[in-house]
């Protein structure tokens, strides 16, 4: 009978380890990292650091808000304070699921807002090191999930993720990512260019707890090919500030209300 228990454990052990499937934690995880809170504000410090070590600083505030369940349409409202060439400028993304994002970027200097197309959505964010589609997520159904192995990443138990992308639009062949089983925030991100050669580098610094809700407050993105590297820093944040729906419209992308950005 002891044995017969024994081999009954041995044969279900692998269910148990493949409870929790990639999907469901990648879920999990775009709930924690993307969607935390009905809405979000930051004040945010963005640093472009050279393969030299010369340094340009960035600063802006970074509003969203979600429009129905965790994992739907979202909307996201970027202003520049800083450097010169970038005062005043603005960013505005309509993320959906299931499709492609809308995006714009108002330009002052010419007055003229500029409609990003989906194929540029890979493109530097800014002259960073994170891409457009870095700022808002990427969507969970465009790539292929599998959990790669599970091991600690520091004092964290981390899920290790490996995404592959479904189509062959995007600048890598695949990802893997380590999930924090406790609060399913991504610690760190490595991306593989399609040679399987790693040349980039996400990692979580330093993680708060804001209103009842694990942020991430620094975090940083290397490009390993170029030495380059940005460093972004949430100096204020807050959530559920009841930001209202009419801020998300072309008007306030070329005056914007002080009252958000401020």
């Amino acid at each position: 009978m002891k044995k017969l228990v024994m081999l009954l454990v041995a044969l279900l052990l692998p269910l148990e380890v493949f409870a929790v499937t990639a999907d469901e934690v990648m879920k999990k995880s775009q709930a924690a990292f993307l969607y935390p809170g009905k809405d979000f504000k930051a004040r945010v410090m963005m640093k472009l650091v050279s393969k030299g070590g010369q340094e340009r600083v960035r600063e802006m505030t970074m509003l969203r808000k979600n429009f129905g369940e965790s994992g739907g349409d979202q909307k996201y409202f970027i202003y520049f304070f800083q450097p010169a060439d970038v005062k005043d400028m603005t960013f505005m993304v309509y993320k959906y699921p299931r499709k492609d994002d809308d995006r714009w970027l108002f330009v002052p200097a010419i007055s003229m807002v500029r409609r990003i197309a989906a194929q540029d959505k890979r493109s530097s964010f800014v002259g960073s090191d994170f891409t457009y589609e870095d700022v808002s997520g990427r969507d969970i159904e465009d790539d292929t999930h599998a959990i790669s192995k599970e091991e600690k990443l520091g004092a964290r138990d981390c899920y290790v993720i490996k995404s592959t992308p479904k189509t062959a639009d995007v600048d890598y062949g695949y990802k893997l990512a380590w999930i924090d089983k406790t609060n399913s925030l991504p610690i760190k991100e490595e991306y593989y260019d399609k040679r399987g050669e790693l040349y980039r580098t996400f990692t979580a610094e330093e993680i708060k707890d804001v209103k009842g809700l694990p942020t991430i407050t620094k975090r940083t993105m290397k490009n390993l090919q170029s030495g380059h590297k940005t460093e972004v820093t949430y100096i204020k944040t807050d959530y559920n500030v009841g930001l209202e729906d009419s801020l998300f419209s072309e008007r306030f992308l070329k005056q914007p209300p002080k009252k958000w950005i401020d």
